[in-house]
C-alpha cells in the first residue's frame, strides 16, 4: 500500500472503532496485510490496542483469532510509550477474557515493561482496576517466584504497586497487596515516602455523617459483588462503604508495620526563649535564617503522624496514637509538635483529640518551634487550604478569634509574652496577620447589612399596607373588617403583625451592625450575633408574610367546595413549604452542639450546688493565722 491508501485505511479503521462498528473493523482487518496488528494511530497503537482500550472484549477475541499461530510473537508489539496490548487490558475490568487469551497465545507479554518501567500488572494497579488486577496477579505469582518477582512489584523509580494502589484510592487492592507482599509496607519511593505517608497525604472520604444516610449505610453489605439489583444511590453508598471498610483495615495494617514515627527531631529548640526584643544582633539572626533556608532545601518527608495532621486524616492520627501513644511527642523538622501542626493547618479534630489526653497536653503545651513560636503564635499563622469551605471573612475571623481564646486557655501564662524569632508576641502576630481580614470582614458585613436592610424595609412596607387594606374590606358604617368573625382572619392579622414586627426588628439589628466599631473583640461574639439575629428576624418576617398572603387568598377566593378549597390551600401554602425546606436546608442547626452546650451548663450547675469536697488551702506567707477570719493572700 502507498501512503495515501494507508491513511485512508487508518481513517476508516479509527472511525469504525470510535463508532463501535465491530463488523466493519473485522472486515477491514481481513483485507489488509497486517490485519489486527496494523498500526492505526500516530502513537503506533495497533487495532488490538484501541479495541482493548475501548473495552471491546468480544471484538478483541475475534481479532486475536485472525492472527496466525506462527505470528503470535508479533502480539508483543509495543507502541511509542512501550505499552503492549496486555497493558491496555489494565485500563478496564471488561477485558479479562481477552487478557487470558493473549497470555495463552503469547506468555511473554506478562513480563514486558513499558517506558515507565511498568508491567501489565503495574498498569492495572495504577488504574485501580480490581478484576484485571486479580487475574494478572494470580498469573504472576503462579509463574514467577524469587528475585524475578521484583520487576512486577517495583518500578525503576522505586515506586511499588502498593504506592500506586494507594494513589489510585483502591483500598481493597492496597490491603491485598500489603498482606501478600509484606515487605512493600516499608519500601520508600524516590521521594523517600512510605505507603503510609502517601495515605496520610490526602483526606479520606470515609463513613457518612448524615443520620439518615448512616442508617441506610449500616444495612448495606459492602462486599456484595452482584449490584445489578441495586438502584444508583444504593450502588454509590455500597461503593463508599466498601472503600470505608477497606481503608480502615488498611490504616490499621500499615500503622502496625510502619514505625517511621520513631524518627523524630531533637526537642531542643534552636531558639532561646525571649520575653523582650533586646539582645542578639541582627547579623546573627540573618545567619540563622540562611541556615534554616539551607535546611528547608534539603527537607525530607514528614512522618505519617504529621502528614495526617496536616491533611486532615484524623483516622490515621487516632490509629497511630492508639497503637503507639508515645508517638505524640514527635517533633518535625521545624521543631513543631502535633499541636503546632494541628493549629497551623486548622485541623481542630486532631487538636481536640490530643487535648483530651491531659498528660500529653501538659508535655506539649509549653513547647516552641525552631522559630520560637508557641502554640499561640500558630493561631496567628495559617496555611491555605484549597479544599476548605469558602466562608465570609467575618466568620473566618470569628473562628480565628475563638481558636485564639481556646489555645490561650491551654497555654501557660508566660506563653502570652514570649517573642518569636521576629520579636513578635502571639497577640501581635495575630493582630498583624488578621488586620487585612478585619478590613475585608467590615466591608463584607456592611454591604450585607445594607442589602438585608433594603429587603426588610420592603417587607415592612408591604406588611404595613396589608394591615390597613384587610381582605374583604371594611364596613362603611362601623369601619370594622367584614370578615372579622372568620378564624382565618385572625390568622391573617397575627401573621401580618408578626411580619411587620420582625421586619422592623431586623432593620434595627442591621443598622446596629452598620454603625458598630468593628474592633477585633467585636468579631468574636457581638457582631455576628447581631447579624445572625437580623437574618433570622428577616426570615421570620418573610415566612409570616407568605402565611398572611395564603390566608388572604383563601379568605377572598374560597368558594366553599371541598376540592377547590383543598387546591387553593395547597397553592397558597406552597411558597411557605418551599421556603421552610430551603431555609432550613441552608441554615442547619447542629442539635448535637446545642445538646452538648446545655449538658455542660447543667453539669456545672450541679457541681456548684452539690459539690461537698473541701476547698484547697490558700498558700500564703507569714505566720499561720489561727483566727476565724481567712488569711490575706500575698500575690
Amino acid at each position: 500500500m502507498d501512503d495515501s491508501e494507508d491513511l485512508q485505511i487508518n481513517k476508516e479503521l479509527f472511525e469504525a472503532l470510535m463508532k463501535k462498528d465491530d463488523a466493519k473493523v473485522l472486515d477491514i482487518c481481513a483485507g489488509i496485510p497486517k490485519g489486527p496488528l496494523h498500526t492505526v494511530t500516530i502513537h503506533e497503537d495497533t487495532v488490538l490496542h484501541i479495541a482493548t482500550y475501548h473495552k471491546k472484549n468480544d471484538l478483541v477475541l475475534s481479532l486475536l483469532k485472525m492472527v496466525p499461530a506462527e505470528d503470535s510473537h508479533k502480539l508483543t508489539w509495543q507502541n511509542k510509550s512501550g505499552s503492549t496490548i496486555l497493558h491496555e487490558t489494565g485500563t478496564n475490568n471488561k477485558t479479562v477474557g481477552a487478557a487470558r487469551e493473549m497470555l495463552r497465545r503469547a506468555p511473554m507479554l506478562l513480563s514486558v515493561i513499558n517506558k515507565n518501567g511498568e508491567t501489565a500488572l503495574f498498569y492495572a494497579v495504577r488504574h485501580g482496576k480490581t478484576k484485571i488486577f486479580k487475574y494478572l496477579h494470580d498469573e504472576v505469582t503462579r509463574r514467577i517466584q524469587g528475585p524475578d518477582l521484583r520487576i512486577f512489584l517495583q518500578r525503576d523509580d522505586k515506586s511499588t504497586i502498593l504506592h500506586l494502589a494507594i494513589l489510585s484510592r483502591n483500598y481493597w487492592m492496597a490491603y491485598e497487596i500489603a498482606v501478600r507482599h509484606k515487605e512493600l509496607m516499608k519500601r520508600k519511593d524516590e521521594d523517600k515516602m512510605t505507603p503510609l505517608q502517601l495515605l496520610s497525604c490526602r483526606q479520606l472520604e470515609l463513613c457518612p455523617t448524615n443520620f439518615f444516610v448512616r442508617m441506610i449505610h449500616s444495612l448495606i453489605d459492602p462486599n456484595v459483588e452482584d449490584t445489578s439489583w441495586m438502584l444508583k444511590p444504593l450502588k454509590r453508598l455500597r461503593k463508599k462503604k466498601f472503600a470505608c471498610h477497606w481503608a480502615t483495615k488498611l490504616i490499621t495494617l500499615l500503622v502496625q508495620n510502619d514505625t517511621s514515627w520513631e524518627k523524630t527531631e531533637s526537642r531542643l529548640s534552636k531558639n532561646k526563649e525571649k520575653f523582650h526584643q533586646y539582645g542578639k544582633s541582627s547579623s546573627a539572626s540573618q545567619q540563622e535564617d540562611i541556615a534554616t533556608a539551607f535546611e528547608s532545601a534539603m527537607r525530607l518527608p514528614d512522618t505519617p503522624l504529621m502528614l495526617a495532621t496536616k491533611h486532615g486524616c484524623t483516622e490515621i492520627v487516632v490509629e497511630i496514637l492508639e497503637q503507639y501513644p508515645q508517638a505524640i511527642e514527635h517533633i518535625d523538622q521545624d521543631g513543631r509538635n502535633i499541636l503546632h501542626v494541628a493549629i497551623l493547618h486548622r485541623n481542630l479534630e486532631v487538636f481536640d483529640y490530643v487535648v483530651s489526653t491531659e498528660y500529653a497536653t501538659d508535655r506539649l503545651r509549653g513547647k516552641i518551634d525552631h522559630d520560637a513560636n508557641t502554640l499561640l503564635h500558630m493561631v496567628g499563622e495559617e496555611e491555605e487550604d484549597v479544599d476548605a469551605d469558602l466562608k465570609g471573612p467575618a466568620y473566618v475571623l470569628q473562628d480565628n478569634m475563638r481558636l485564639f481564646k481556646k489555645v490561650e486557655k491551654l497555654c501557660t501564662t508566660l506563653d502570652r509574652f514570649k517573642l518569636n524569632s521576629r520579636t513578635k508576641t502571639a497577640e501581635q502576630l495575630f493582630y498583624e496577620n488578621n488586620n487585612d481580614r478585619r478590613a475585608q470582614a467590615k466591608e463584607w458585613m456592611i454591604e450585607n447589612a445594607k442589602n438585608y436592610s433594603v429587603v426588610a424595609v420592603l417587607i415592612a412596607t408591604v406588611a404595613f399596607a396589608a394591615e390597613y387594606t384587610v381582605p374583604g374590606g371594611s364596613n362603611q358604617k362601623t369601619g370594622e373588617p367584614v370578615l372579622k368573625e372568620k378564624p382565618l382572619f385572625k390568622f391573617f392579622t397575627i401573621a401580618d403583625a408578626m411580619s411587620l414586627s420582625a421586619a422592623l426588628t431586623s432593620v434595627i439589628m442591621f443598622l446596629n451592625v452598620i454603625t458598630s466599631s468593628y474592633r477585633f473583640k467585636d468579631f468574636e461574639k457581638s457582631l455576628l450575633r447581631k447579624m445572625n439575629a437580623g437574618i433570622t428576624m428577616l426570615m421570620i418576617s418573610l415566612a409570616m408574610l407568605m402565611v398572611a398572603f395564603a390566608a388572604t387568598l383563601i379568605l377572598t377566593i374560597s368558594g366553599g367546595k371541598k376540592w377547590t378549597d383543598i387546591t387553593l390551600y395547597a397553592i397558597s401554602f406552597f411558597p411557605v413549604v418551599i421556603f421552610t425546606i430551603t431555609y432550613l436546608g441552608i441554615e442547619k442547626i447542629d442539635l448535637s452542639n446545642i445538646y452538648g452546650f446545655f449538658k455542660r451548663k447543667l453539669k456545672r450547675m450541679i457541681s456548684h450546688f452539690f459539690n461537698q469536697n473541701p476547698k484547697p488551702t490558700v498558700w500564703y506567707s507569714g505566720q499561720q493565722n489561727t483566727s476565724t477570719h481567712p488569711p490575706s493572700v500575698v500575690i
